[in-house]
């Protein structure tokens, strides 16, 4: 498992839908995206991006990472939707590239944005047999670029597979590989029956112990499921603070907790969850808090978004 805010949800919103925006940052989505792809007829592209500028300059849009997904490099769409965007008065915080093929994609987004939108980061979505073939040397492509996601439809469709967990783990796994070796996040396709919160759950349990970091909402009612299965619970939380304070208590050498021997990695794994989900609490002294001990201080610059592994591996032998 891995836990992260960075992208543990991501909610779509149709550009021409100007009356979902507020609501879409409110969605309580660790990523509010606004769509110039799919959910636009062609006749109406360049009208979608003029108003989905607005998605970005409302107030509620600090309430979550605000993203556009664009339309794809190969057509100029895509590029009519870059030149937009570097445009806008207030930039998105990310640009999701679709069918994303080869670094070139990334590259080009990069390049086009490089002057006008600095700090506009990318994720890729890898959804076609070529995209996953060349899944490694996508995920690789910059350091702009923070995550793969993976396109099960598209996907399903292309080889000709069912959109089921069984018919995919292997495109799936090689997303995850791909961007775990490069240091980045992988989200999760959709899961599309927006009724079946069962069903949902099962697919994020799936996709969380796969080693994805998140998985994309269709629907607001999917998204606190989502994030309540990409967080760790107060269990693992409260692991987490022993295994902090072990090392503490031995100067970080290898030591036992709850019967299992723990070492470097348990401690600089545990230290990252308690500072991403478990904040020191305002009735709480800062030297009662594991993640505030002076000893750890190295620590207090990680952010939500920085890529590393935050749960604490389960056996002595892992990485």
């Amino acid at each position: 498992m891995r836990f992260t805010r960075y992208c543990r949800s991501l909610l779509s919103t149709p550009a021409m839908a100007v009356e979902r925006y507020t609501k879409s940052h409110q969605s309580g989505a660790d990523i509010s995206m606004v769509d110039l792809e799919d959910s636009v007829p062609p006749a109406r592209k360049e009208e979608a991006r003029h108003l989905a500028e607005e998605f970005f300059a409302l107030p509620s849009a600090k309430l979550a990472r605000s993203a556009v997904r664009i339309n794809t490099l190969s057509g100029p769409d895509g590029l009519r939707d870059l030149i937009a965007i570097a445009r806008y008065r207030v930039k998105p915080d990310l640009v999701l590239i679709p069918m994303a093929e080869s670094p070139r994609d990334i590259e080009i987004a990069a390049g086009a944005l490089a002057a006008d939108c600095p700090e506009t980061e990318f994720l890729a979505v890898v959804e076609t047999p070529l995209g996953i073939e060349h899944a490694p040397a996508i995920a690789a492509a910059g350091h702009r670029l923070r995550g793969l996601v993976f396109g099960s439809a598209d996907y399903a469709f292309a080889v000709g597979a069912r959109l089921s967990w069984e018919a995919l783990s292997h495109a799936r796994g090689r997303v995850v590989n791909s961007a775990r070796a490069a240091g980045v996040e992988a989200m999760d396709a959709p899961f599309f029956e927006v009724s079946d919160l069962v069903g949902l759950r099962r697919e994020a349990g799936l996709a969380r112990d796969f080693g994805f970091s998140g998985k994309i909402a269709v629907h607001p009612r999917q998204l606190e499921l989502i994030n309540e299965m990409f967080s760790p619970d107060e269990e693992l939380l409260e692991r987490a603070r022993r295994v902090v304070a072990a090392g503490l208590e031995n100067g970080r050498s290898v030591t036992v907790v709850d019967g299992v021997m723990v070492g470097m990695p348990f401690f600089e794994a545990s230290q990252r969850l308690i500072e991403q989900f478990d904040p020191p609490r305002p009735d709480v002294p800062p030297h009662s808090h594991p993640s505030q001990r002076s000893q750890h201080s190295q620590h207090s610059q990680h952010r939500p978004q920085d890529h590393a592994p935050t749960d604490p591996p389960t056996h002595p032998t892992e990485k």
